[in-house]
Order: C-alpha cells, then sequence, then structure tokens
C-alpha cells in the first residue's frame, strides 16, 4: 500500500500544533487552534484559514507571541503568516490579512450588523442555560441580599436610588428613566443598586424577565455564539428579556463588534418598551472607546451618580452590615473604621468583617487598639489601583512633559518613548483591554501598544540606563 504523502503546508501546521499543545491548557487548544485549517505554504508563508474577524483578533493579541516562536521554530526566522477569515459560512475573503511576524497594524474586518426579528419556528437557546437543557428557563442572576431594604441611603445616592426604586414599583420600561445609567467609582453600590432594582421588579411583577449580566459575561456569550454559529440565537434570547441589566458596561470599551451586537439589542428592548440598567464607571460624556450611537443612547434616559458618602452615611451603612450580621461592635470602633476608610464601602465592608473574623480566630475581645491594628496591617497590605489617567500624569511629570502630548501625533523621540512607556505600565497594572489602552493613550490601536510593550520590554532587558529610568517611574507608581 502507497502511504498518502501529507502537504507540506499541513506538516508544518501540524508540528505547529505539537508545540502549541504543550504551551496552552486542553480548553484553549480546542478554542483556538483545532478549529484552525492551514491551507497552503509558499515562500515562507504560511497562510491559515480562521472561522471569524473575532477569531482573527483574539489570536493576534493573545497568542502572537507563541505562533512566532513556533513558525519561526518550522520555517527560521523570515516566516510570515496569512489570515484566510471565513465572513460567513459561505465564503471566505478574496483578500487575506497579511500579518507579517511579530505583528503589524491591520484594518479591522466589519460584519453588516445582525438584527434578526424574533422567531417561533424553533427554542431560543439560553447562553446561561446547562448543555443539553434545552428548557428556557431565565435565572434572573439576581443576589437577594442586594435589595433596596440593605441599601443605605444618603445624600452621595439619593438621586439614584429614588430614581431606581421609581423604576421598580412602576411598570419596568414606561418610565422616561430609560436606559438608567448608574455610575461611579468603585466600591460605591452600583452593582448593589441596579440589582437591588431588579429583586424588586421581580418582586411586584413576577411575570417579567429580568436578567442582570456582567459586560465581560456577555462579551463571553457572544463570542461563543460567534465559535459556534449561534449568533442570531443569542440575539434572540437577549431581545425576550423585559429588564436587562448590564453591569460595568464601560468593559465594552474598544470591542467594536460586541458593541455592533449590544447596538441592535439596545434599540430592540428600547423600541419594545422594554428597561434596560446600566453600570459604568464613569459618565457616558467621559467614557473612552465606546461608539458613539451607543453614547448618543445611553443619554434618552438618566445617568445618575453614586459619590463617595459622608461621613454619617458610612456609620449608617456599618451599622447596617452590623445589625444584618449579628455582629456586636462598639460604636467607638464603628466610627473609627467611618473616619478612616473614606472612600469605598466595599473596603468598609472588608474591613469590618476582618476585624470580626479576627476576634474569633485569636478569641481577643474587641477593642479600638485592636481594630486600629487589624486596619493598619491591611492598609499596609491593600494593592494600590492605578488607573490608565494616573499612569500618564505619572510618566509625563518623570519626563517633564504635558500629558496632553501624548495624544499628539508626533513622532518626537522624547513623546514616543513616553506613550509606549505609559501602555506598557497600562498593560502590567491595568485591567484595561490593549484596545482601551491605546485609546487613551494617542489614539492608537491595539496592536500599537503590542509593539509599544515589547518595545518598552527588550529596551529594559538591553539597556542598563532606560532600565533604571522604568525602575524609577515604577516606584512612584506604587507609592
Amino acid at each position: 500500500m502507497i502511504k498518502k504523502m501529507i502537504p507540506e503546508h499541513q506538516a508544518v501546521w501540524n508540528n505547529c500544533l505539537r508545540i502549541i499543545r504543550d504551551n496552552v491548557n486542553e480548553k484553549s487548544f480546542k478554542t483556538w487552534f483545532e478549529p484552525i485549517v492551514p491551507i497552503k505554504l509558499e515562500n515562507n508563508v504560511l497562510t491559515i484559514q480562521v472561522p471569524s474577524p473575532f477569531f482573527y483578533e483574539y489570536l493576534e493579541e493573545q497568542y502572537i507571541d507563541l505562533l512566532k516562536k513556533t513558525l519561526r521554530r518550522e520555517l527560521g526566522n523570515d516566516a510570515k503568516l496569512e489570515y484566510h477569515i471565513v465572513m460567513d459560512k459561505d465564503s471566505v475573503s478574496e483578500s487575506p490579512l497579511t500579518l507579517k511576524l511579530p505583528g503589524k497594524t491591520t484594518s479591522e474586518v466589519k460584519n453588516n450588523p445582525v438584527n434578526v426579528p424574533l422567531s417561533d419556528e424553533k427554542p431560543v437557546i439560553n447562553p446561561f442555560a446547562i448543555p443539553g437543557i434545552k428548557k428556557l428557563n431565565i435565572d434572573p442572576h439576581l443576589n437577594p441580599s442586594y435589595s433596596f431594604d440593605n441599601f443605605v441611603e444618603g445624600e452621595c445616592n439619593k438621586l439614584a436610588r429614588t430614581a431606581g426604586y421609581a423604576i421598580a414599583t412602576h411598570s419596568p420600561g414606561s418610565t422616561s428613566f430609560n436606559p438608567f445609567l448608574i455610575y461611579g467609582g468603585n466600591g460605591l453600590g452600583k452593582t448593589h443598586l441596579a440589582q437591588a432594582i431588579g429583586l424588586e421588579t421581580k418582586e411586584r411583577f413576577p411575570d417579567k424577565t429580568v436578567l442582570y449580566v456582567n459586560a465581560n459575561k456577555f462579551q463571553t456569550q457572544y463570542y461563543d455564539s460567534i465559535r459556534t454559529g449561534n449568533v442570531n440565537d443569542f440575539i434572540h434570547f437577549y431581545q425576550m428579556i423585559d429588564v436587562l441589566i448590564i453591569d460595568d458596561i464601560h468593559d465594552l470599551g474598544g470591542k467594536m463588534k460586541t458593541q455592533d451586537i449590544f447596538f441592535h439589542i439596545f434599540n430592540h428592548l428600547h423600541q419594545n418598551g422594554k428597561q434596560i440598567i446600566l453600570t459604568s464607571d464613569k459618565a457616558p460624556v467621559d467614557l473612552q472607546g465606546m461608539e458613539q450611537r451607543l453614547l448618543s443612547r445611553f443619554k434618552w434616559g438618566l445617568s445618575a451618580d453614586l459619590q463617595t458618602p459622608d461621613f454619617e452615611t458610612r456609620v449608617a451603612i456599618l451599622q447596617k452590615k452590623i445589625y444584618n450580621d449579628g455582629i456586636q461592635m462598639p460604636q467607638e470602633i464603628i466610627e473609627y473604621l467611618a473616619s478612616t476608610i473614606v472612600t469605598n464601602i466595599r473596603e468598609l465592608h472588608g474591613a469590618l468583617t476582618s476585624i470580626h473574623a479576627h476576634t474569633l480566630l485569636t478569641k481577643k475581645q474587641i477593642t479600638l487598639e485592636f481594630a486600629k491594628e487589624i486596619i493598619e496591617r491591611l492598609t499596609k497590605h491593600t494593592k494600590k489601583e492605578v488607573s490608565i489617567d494616573y499612569i500618564k500624569k505619572v510618566v509625563c511629570s518623570y519626563y517633564n512633559i504635558h500629558p496632553d502630548t501624548l495624544q499628539q501625533n508626533t513622532r518626537k523621540r522624547e513623546i514616543v518613548q513616553a506613550r509606549q512607556i505609559a501602555m506598557y505600565f497600562s498593560k502590567n497594572l491595568t485591567k484595561s483591554s490593549l484596545n482601551v489602552i491605546g485609546m487613551q493613550i494617542g489614539g492608537k490601536d491595539h496592536a500599537t501598544v503590542l509593539h509599544a510593550y515589547r518595545t518598552v520590554k527588550n529596551l529594559i532587558e538591553t539597556d542598563k540606563s532606560f532600565r533604571l529610568q522604568v525602575e524609577e517611574i515604577e516606584r512612584k507608581l506604587r507609592i
């Protein structure tokens, strides 16, 4: 029997897969590498077919270094990679996107927006359901403890709380507060208030379909629907919701394809009198990386901010927590906590829990001195949150330039270097996506951020003077 020869491009890709499998977990391998089909190999250029534009973008952002190393190992240092991107189930893009390792900016590929009306021809797939269970039974994903009863009202949140209660007690979607966007800093109660609206709605209108979902979860479900070919089912599912609560909508910044889908879901719900509730860390006018058409819709209803609670409100929050948890705590300790932790309700709750836990474990009596010791230990080891704006400010201060110069389209060496260092630290010290980092630092794309990160990393390893500068900036950032 004559053994069938494997085409060269297939053999090269098979060798690459063996290396890749050893460097990623099995789930990632099955999701992001098994669907890839090698097409051809010419002049050290390997062409692979990927199932969607998003698939291509994800590979370039998350696995470009791994692809670069494996391909160079197989084909040498002049290896190149081309992508054929499947635009729909029946066609392949005629002009492949070319990526010259280690990666360059490529034009964004956009699909036509999908907005398919509801259909009764087949059951809609619930993205929250366990695979194999076809019955549509939507869990609202609400935490019972996040009720209005447990939400302490103060001057810092009065408008948002009043508007939220009005939405829940009237027929949701019928008020002028649609959409209702709650914004404010971390730990000020945005999630609590949003879920309280959902809980109160379910209590008063049990037939209403309420759903709470974090923006990152929404994005993941959308990506999964692309991979499995169930985008229409994904859209259908969200078009069925009566009260849709999207937490941390700012996390969709820079994710244009997800924004495009959400835009059409938003339009369908709003036009059909359904209630939309959003939370964000910033007001609509300050959101970065969001399409203008989405921002304009966020302004249709009411935007209400949650501010830092004053001393009296912080005391009331602690007293409510103590009462609910059945804890006994001297008033002087409550007031000490309220005067020491002033910016974040979540940290306030955490400090109270820590003191109570240490008391139970050590069998010590709760005293003011003991509480001070615990809080000092907590604040000493609490990692400071760093924002992109703060990173830009520190970097520009070090190089004695104005932060606005990072936004200028200039090739001056000192500005380019400062911009790259700001991108480097933003990738290392924040949870922002590459798209959001690029948008906030010079209006660049994710490929530019990746290039800046690699450039700075390489200079740190090869240039002692540069390394000392970066280390000094890092010390300033961590003060």
